[in-house]
């Protein structure tokens, strides 16, 4: 794909996003989504999944029932083929239920990020996800309690490559481009060889991947039962990899049976199984930094503990 087709591609995406609560939003809806546009994936999947049958107010189009004042930050922007990645936060006032949370006036700053792809300047396919557990910790809401008393879980997917079968179709390819270099790189970080030398001397983990977690943990001297430690069985199948520039972003699954403690919460034999995205940039064919953004309510719902952070 050309350089121009790229910049049309996120052209499109970033139109279809910032029309939205404005008065040109039907038209160019219209205009940006194809007539098959399937969105796989709503932001707030999981607040949505609980509120289903309860006849809570909805909180409107894009949010905005719940959230009028919504301004939707644009941090990072990446174009591979097909797809577009848009790394984003949502400023806004709560100011209107919210999937069964009556108005608290509390300000929000969240994190959101999409992965679309576009066909012929048209949006065929939507996939977003939020921080929806930051979001209920800054609101200091506990999950609505529905009324049949049920927790909604989502299902634990069965997607994506392993990193080690990914590295090895990258690496058949001897004159890899520096595009494919980077993504081998993310690939081999979730393998079950990840390499030191991947890394240069200033390498930065700006976010882990369930960092909300990982510092609730940390706070209660539980710093050392992380994830890892407690998915005996863990894997990190890889679905979706996209490089442009200096940038890289990789979409991987965590998949895991809790077998150990998980930061005091005692193993649960449950398997769990949540999104992940990897934001990454390169520099000199070494991986410079990582920004990872994961499902923390999806894995807390499927521990059945959706208000742990909130204790």
């Amino acid at each position: 794909m050309t350089d121009s087709e790229l910049e049309r591609n996120k052209a499109v995406a970033l139109r279809f996003k910032k029309s939205q609560g404005t008065k040109d939003m039907p038209q160019v809806e219209k205009e940006v989504l194809a007539p098959n546009y399937n969105r796989i994936r709503g932001g707030n999947l999981h607040l949505a999944a609980n509120a289903r049958d309860q006849d809570w107010p909805h909180p409107g189009m894009y949010l905005r029932a719940a959230f009028p004042d919504r301004v939707d930050i644009i941090e990072h922007v990446v174009a591979e083929g097909d797809t577009v990645g848009l790394l984003f936060r949502l400023n806004a006032t709560h100011q209107g239920n919210l999937f069964g949370i009556p108005a608290t006036g509390k300000k929000i700053d969240v994190y959101e990020i999409a992965l679309l792809r576009i066909v012929d300047g048209q949006m065929v396919e939507g996939w977003f996800m939020m921080d929806e557990a930051e979001l209920l910790r800054q609101l200091g809401a506990k999950l609505p309690a529905r009324k049949d008393g049920r927790i909604i879980a989502p299902a634990v997917p069965e997607l994506g490559e392993s990193g080690d079968a990914l590295v090895h179709r990258l690496s058949a390819n001897r004159a890899l481009s520096q595009h494919d270099a980077h993504k081998a790189i993310l690939a081999r970080s979730r393998s079950s060889a990840p390499s030191s030398a991947d890394r240069s001397p200033e390498y930065a983990r700006r976010r882990e991947a369930f960092q909300h977690l990982h510092d609730w943990g940390v706070a209660r001297g539980r710093g050392d039962q992380t994830l890892r430690a407690a998915l005996a069985d863990r894997r990190d199948p890889i679905d979706r990899l996209i490089a442009e520039g200096d940038a890289a972003w990789m979409r991987f699954y965590l998949h895991g049976a809790h077998h150990g403690v998980l930061y005091g919460l005692p193993p649960s034999g449950k398997r769990i199984g949540v999104p992940a995205v990897d934001v990454s940039r390169f520099a000199a064919g070494k991986w410079q930094e990582s920004w990872c953004f994961g499902d923390e309510l999806g894995l807390l719902l499927q521990l059945g503990a959706p208000n742990l952070l909130l204790e």
